[in-house]
Formats: C-alpha cells, structure tokens, sequence
C-alpha cells in the first residue's frame, strides 16, 4: 500500500466520481482507476460500488476512510518533523567526551546551544574504552577523545588538536621552576594516576614500558577530578595532556622531554552510520573553535 494510492482513494471519496477526482489529482482516470483497484486487490475488499459513472462508498469503503485519513496525516506530520530536523528546529545528539576534552567542548557546546537552542545535546563523560563500546552500540552520535592510532576501519578519525604530555605536579613542589622532565625523573616519584581504561593510562604505560621503566604508582582512580584534588595535597603527582589541567590554577604541568609526547584529540564517529545534520554542524563548529585557537 502506498501513500498516492491512499491519497487517491481519499479524493475519490470526497468527490465521488473518478474522472473528476483524476483531473483535481493531475492524472489519467485510468490511472486513478487502476490504482484504487489495486488497493481493493490488497486489501480484498470492494472500496467503492460502481454505479454507471456514479460511485459510492461501500461499508468497508468507509471503514477505511477513518484509517486512510489517520494515515496521511501521520505522514505529512513525518514529513513536516523530517523538515523541521533538517532546518535544525528539533532532533537531539549524544556526545561522548574524555575528562581531558571538557574545556575544549565547552565553548562549541555554549555556542552551538545558542544558535539552535530548539536541538537537545546530551554530553556523557567516561574513560575512552566505554565510550567506544557505547558508540559501536550506536548509542552515541560521536565520540571526543585523544587517539594515537587510526587503526580501527570502522570508525572515522576527524584531527582536532594536539596536546603535549606533561608531567602535573602542586605548585608547593619544588619542581616548578623545570622546563622540562624526564621519564626517568618521574618513575622515581609517587604517582597517582587514571585507573585502567582511560586511553591516558594506555598512553602512560606504553612508554614507561618502551623506556623500560618501573613507575611508583601508589594510587590509582577512575575519577579524574578526584585525582587531580590528591595531586594538589603536593604528596603525589600524575601525568596527563596539558589540555586537562590547561585551567586548574594549583596545579603545574611540565612538559616531558622525549619524542611522540604529544597526543591527539579527534572527533571519532562510526562509519556506513547516517550522520544527522546537527552533529555535522555541531563538529564544524568544533573545527572552527580549533582553527581560531591553532
């Protein structure tokens, strides 16, 4: 059943008379003819009695008037919601972000919430790991995360920044004053650090272990927020992306010398997957933020 074929039976209905219900429609009787008799085959039922020229509801024609009538308008309803998404007048995306991401998101997220204020977004924080599985279980639009490898064929990789790994510390130690830290230095100091999961802590014991060295790591956390109050005691210090205590005032994060030290943020969304057109405009406007600040 199509919805011409609704939508000639209800003018049929309205005019009772097929040549005039044809000609208000722009079509050929015969078209018109053959396309509600098509319907009756489907539906196994006469629509109309055939009288001469003159035509008239049966009893299930009027049956289904009731529901031809539901159905077209629950269609122009469908195609008015598909036009108000498009024009960006309603819809809703679910974003994933990573702890050392949140002051980036922040103002794409204010700015894009004024110019579409009708589009709902919800932002959801977590380690990398579940925020990927969450997105192959279509339950996020897009993921922002740092991400070395490109590795995965089923996910799209769009680059938004790089960040350097630094070495965070309480502006009460006496390491302030470095511009620089080697590994070395730090595998010797307490250390508490993202529990397992967050791409960070991937990050962290693949060059410590490329370099060959044993961390003292004393506390592990899976609340970033929470590590980053332990750091600022001064009796422990971490590593992260510059980025994620680019805003913490307590707190002082030196660079760590040696190559591949720095990380890279990415928009990271599933392939074959349609894109709704307001995470389109949404990593536009994060693109735009990050070409400014570059």
């Amino acid at each position: 059943m199509e919805l011409r074929q609704i939508r000639y039976f209800l003018k049929a209905k309205e005019l009772l008379n097929f040549t005039e219900a044809a000609n208000s429609l722009f079509i050929s009787q015969s078209t018109l003819s053959q396309q509600i008799k098509q319907l009756e085959i489907e539906l196994d039922v006469l629509l109309f009695n055939r009288i001469g020229k003159r035509i008239a509801l049966t009893e299930a024609g009027e049956m289904f008037a009731e529901h031809a009538v539901q159905s077209l308008n629950k269609a122009n309803d469908g195609f008015l919601a598909m036009k108000d998404l498009n024009n960006l007048k309603t819809g809703k995306i679910i974003i994933g972000v990573t702890y050392g991401i949140r002051s980036f998101l922040t103002p794409a997220l204010i700015e894009f919430s004024k110019k579409y204020p009708d589009i709902q977004v919800q932002v959801i924080f977590g380690i990398s790991d579940e925020l990927f599985e969450k997105l192959n279980q279509l339950e996020l639009d897009f993921v922002l995360s740092f991400r070395e490898s490109m590795d995965e064929e089923h996910f799209n990789y769009t680059y938004l920044f790089s960040s350097p790994m630094t070495f965070v510390t309480s502006n009460k130690s006496l390491i302030e004053g470095k511009e620089t830290i080697t590994l070395e230095e730090i595998a010797k100091m307490p250390l508490a650090l993202p529990a397992k999961g967050f791409s960070t802590t991937k990050f962290i014991n693949k060059i410590f272990t490329t370099s060959k060295l044993s961390p003292k790591i004393s506390i592990e956390i899976n609340d970033i927020q929470i590590l980053l109050d332990i750091v600022k005691t001064g009796n422990w210090h971490t590593v992260l992306a510059q980025t994620t205590v680019s805003d913490v005032k307590e707190l002082h994060a030196v660079p760590i010398a040696g190559e591949s030290m720095t990380r890279s943020a990415m928009i990271i969304s599933l392939k074959d997957v349609y894109e709704k057109k307001a995470v389109k405009v949404f990593c536009d406007i994060l693109q735009k933020i990050n070409s400014k600040e570059s």
